[in-house]
Order: C-alpha cells, then structure tokens, then sequence
C-alpha cells in the first residue's frame, strides 16, 4: 500500500479547504463591492487588508472553516502588517475597481494573473504557501484542540519544579 497517496490525498483536501476559506472572504468583498459601490470597494479593500489579523489570525472563511494563520518567526498570530502584505495579491486588484468602467478592466486584467499565480504556487509548492505566505512569513494551521491547549499553557511541562529521580 502507497502511504504517499493518503498523505498527498489530506494534503490536497486541506488546500481545497482553504480555498473554500478564501472564497468566503471574497464573496464578502463581492457582496460590500456590489451593494455599497463606490464606499463598498473601499470597506472591501480594508477587510481584505486586515482579514487575516482579525480574531487572532482568522478571517471570517478561516474561522468557519477552522483555520488560523501564524508568523513563521515567531508563531504568533498573524499581525496587521503581515495581514496587509499577505493579502496585497488581492487587494491590488482591487484598488483598482475603485475608478468605474477602466478600472474594472484593470481589477481583472491584473487579478486573474496573479490569483492564478497563488493557485499554482498553492499547489505546486511542497510547503502549500501562496505567494502573499511566502512575502509575509506566514502559514496556515488548521485549528486543533491540542495546539491550543498548548498555546494556552502557562508553563511547559519541563518548567516545573520537580525533584530528580533517586
């Protein structure tokens, strides 16, 4: 039996999770963009900007489906500043569909190469980073109860005060 097939297998799944993740965070950046034109483009970009260092590295579509993004430096919570240049393939896209009718096509023009550049590295880089992980040393961790426990001990279990062994 090939193990590498089962393991390829989650790998794939948990991409195309995130994918769903994003799309949720896009069809919200759809709806305010459509609705509440022109100041609804604006909100857009700002959410799109900042999603990921809301609730502690989740957006709304990695908070549903159970995600959470963490700096590779340190493993701490995505920052705003790394949430904003994470994100920037989005959102220079989308800076331009502020400007009506030729800004539309620009929002297009460059938002299908680069959003086709993130799903290839997505799927052709061993580690599963797109393009905006990789300019803001993030990843994306699936929530697991016991990575929280963890992240939420007050000490480690070699920092208590224990008398050796006789």
């Amino acid at each position: 039996m090939d193990r590498k097939y089962f393991l390829k297998r989650t790998f794939n799944t948990a991409l195309l999770a995130r994918l769903v993740a994003k799309a949720i965070d896009i069809f919200i950046v759809i709806i305010l963009s459509f609705f509440f034109y022109p100041m609804g483009i604006v909100l857009s970009l700002i959410y799109i900007s900042i999603a990921d260092s809301l609730q502690h590295g989740q957006s709304v579509g990695k908070k549903f489906i159970g995600f959470f993004v963490i700096s590779l430096e340190d493993g701490t919570p995505c920052s705003l500043k790394q949430s904003i240049i994470r994100n920037l393939p989005l959102s220079i896209p989308l800076f331009f569909a502020i400007i009506p009718i030729w800004g539309w096509v620009l929002c297009f023009l460059t938002g299908l190469p680069l959003i086709g550049l993130e799903l290839y590295l997505l799927f052709k880089l061993d580690s599963g980073h797109r393009i905006g992980d990789v300019m803001a040393d993030t990843t994306v961790l699936a929530n697991d109860s016991h990575q929280i426990a963890m992240r939420n001990q007050k000490e480690g279990w070699f920092d208590k005060n224990t008398e050796p062994c006789s």
